[in-house]
Parts: structure tokens; C-alpha cells; sequence
């Protein structure tokens, strides 16, 4: 299948795009430097030079494609303004594709908020973060488009062993007397490994009904303070105990978005495991971390 990633040589979207050319599929991604453009043709990928914050230009010159992964995002505060606008811009080009292109957009955990000892699946009603809310009407646009045959995505804490939301946790452990945890050493995060992710977005656009959500979730819930320990006992942290901040605080230092870090969630992935033949592989990351070079 040919396909058109947005966001490839993200924490996501290069696991994704990876894991489409491992399994036979002709990826182009969008490159908006030459830095990004050698890394996607390092992949084996077709870099097409662009921008989602211009996506007129690019957009007008798309290669006939078959799918289209949606894993972009820039997170400042005009995020939302420049997704609609990819949107505006994309779809009525995707809907002039000789065949009709499966969109798979990336939705995300933190649009159910704090689930707390309830484990949220697809059918548990939305209840965003602020800074995420535009991504709500977004989705929605997508799936219920005539033009493409829409999917959504909604992944958990994305991490590889060393990155994705642990490699503050890592800079952290290297540059500062303890590592910081939002609101709680409680706080449960729902997780997933960059890999695994991957194969969940092959999955879905080999074999995903249209108009179908999947919520991209390993693990459902783990204590980030377990997270935050690991990581001072690999790096041989004086003093392994976390120091918590607020809520406020991560997001007066990184944006209104961090506020997430400080969520109590528990996800379930057992949908795309039971419909998809989805099988998460990573299930330790205490173990994953304790083993970084």
C-alpha cells in the first residue's frame, strides 16, 4: 500500500513509519527540513518537502497514495488552529485520490482525563484536557468525512526505553539531584512502546473498519513514581526520591499540554487486541530500563 505520513520522524510517527516498510508498504513522509528529509530516506521512505503549518503547496503535488497516517502535532498554543487548517487543506485533496484514502488519525489518552481507578475504554465519554479539546471536533471530522475512510487512534504514554515521555526522566536524572514527578508518585500512567504502537497503526490500515477508534494502550496504568525510580537507580541518582511538583508548575515550565503528566489514567487496549489481533510485546518497562546501556 502506498502511504503518506505526517509527523515521520516523530517519537510516533517514525516507529510507524518504520514498521510500514519492514512490512512491504511504499511510505512518503513529510520532511519540513533537510535533517528530516535524510532521516526519512534513512527509513527507505520518499521524503516530500513541506510544512503542516503551510500545507497548501505540498498538498497540491500528493502522489497518488492509499493511506495517510496523521501523527503531527505541534504542541504550542495555536496547535489546534494548525490541525484544522491541515485538515481544510488535505481533505478535499485526499477526495480527489483515484481510490478513496484510509486516514488514520492520532487522537490521544489524555482526551478521556482522569479516569482514576476506572479503566476507560472506547465507549467512555470524552472529557479533554483544555489544551487538547480542538482535537475532539477534529477526530470527529474525520471519522464522519464521506471523502476518506477515517480511523482514529488514541495512544497512551508512548515511550521507548531511553525516550517518548521518559526521556525527560532521563535529562532529569542526568542533569538535576532528583527527577520530578507531577502532583504524585501515585499517578498512574497507561502505557505503550514506540514499537508497539507501530504495529497497532499497520494494523489499522490493513484491516481496521472504517469509521473505527482504537485506544493504543499496553499497560493500562503504572505508578509513575516507579517510573521516576528506575530511572535514579540506572543513573545512580544520589537521593531515588522523586520530587513532586504541581501541576501548574510543569505547566508554567513546558505549556497548558503538560498538564497531563499529572493525570491519574488507566487505559485498556483490549479492543484493538481482540478486533485487530493486536499484541503488545513490551509489558516490563522497570526491566527496559534497568537494562539501558
Amino acid at each position: 500500500m502506498r502511504v503518506f505520513a505526517l509527523g515521520g520522524t516523530g517519537s510516533i510517527g517514525s516507529a510507524v513509519v518504520r514498521e510500514l516498510i519492514a512490512r512491504g508498504h511504499d511510505v512518503y513522509g513529510l520532511a519540513r527540513s533537510q535533517t528530516s528529509a535524510a532521516t526519512l530516506d534513512q527509513y527507505g521512505a520518499t521524503p516530500i518537502a513541506g510544512d503542516i503549518t503551510s500545507p497548501e503547496p505540498w498538498a497540491a503535488k500528493l502522489p497518488q497514495i492509499e493511506a495517510v497516517v496523521h501523527a503531527a502535532c505541534d504542541f504550542n498554543t495555536g496547535m489546534g488552529a494548525i490541525d484544522r487548517h491541515l485538515l481544510d487543506v488535505l481533505l478535499p485533496r485526499l477526495a480527489a485520490q483515484p481510490t478513496k484514502v484510509r486516514v488514520i488519525y492520532t487522537g490521544g489518552g489524555w482526551l478521556y482525563g482522569a479516569t482514576g481507578d476506572v479503566v476507560a475504554t472506547e465507549e467512555t465519554p470524552f472529557r479533554p484536557l483544555p489544551a487538547f479539546a480542538w482535537m475532539v471536533p477534529q477526530l470527529q471530522r474525520v471519522l464522519t468525512s464521506p471523502d476518506v475512510d477515517g480511523i482514529v487512534i488514541h495512544p497512551a504514554m508512548v515511550y521507548a526505553a531511553g525516550g517518548g515521555v521518559f526521556q525527560r526522566f532521563v535529562r532529569e536524572a542526568n542533569e538535576r539531584e532528583t527527577i520530578r514527578v507531577v502532583a504524585s508518585e501515585a499517578v498512574r500512567w497507561p502505557l505503550v512502546h514506540s514499537k508497539d504502537l507501530a504495529k497497532l497503526y499497520a494494523l489499522a490500515i490493513e484491516r481496521a473498519p472504517v469509521r473505527s477508534s482504537y485506544i493504543g494502550s499496553a499497560i493500562d496504568g503504572f505508578p509513575v513514581g516507579r517510573i521516576a525510580r528506575a530511572f535514579a537507580r540506572r543513573c545512580g541518582s544520589h537521593d531515588q526520591q522523586p520530587q513532586i511538583i504541581s501541576a501548574d508548575a510543569i505547566a508554567a515550565e513546558l505549556g497548558e499540554w503538560a498538564r497531563g503528566y499529572g493525570l491519574d489514567q488507566q487505559l485498556s487496549g483490549v479492543k484493538a487486541e481482540r478486533e485487530l489481533g493486536w499484541r503488545p510485546m513490551h509489558l516490563d518497562p522497570e526491566a527496559e530500563i534497568a537494562a539501558l546501556p
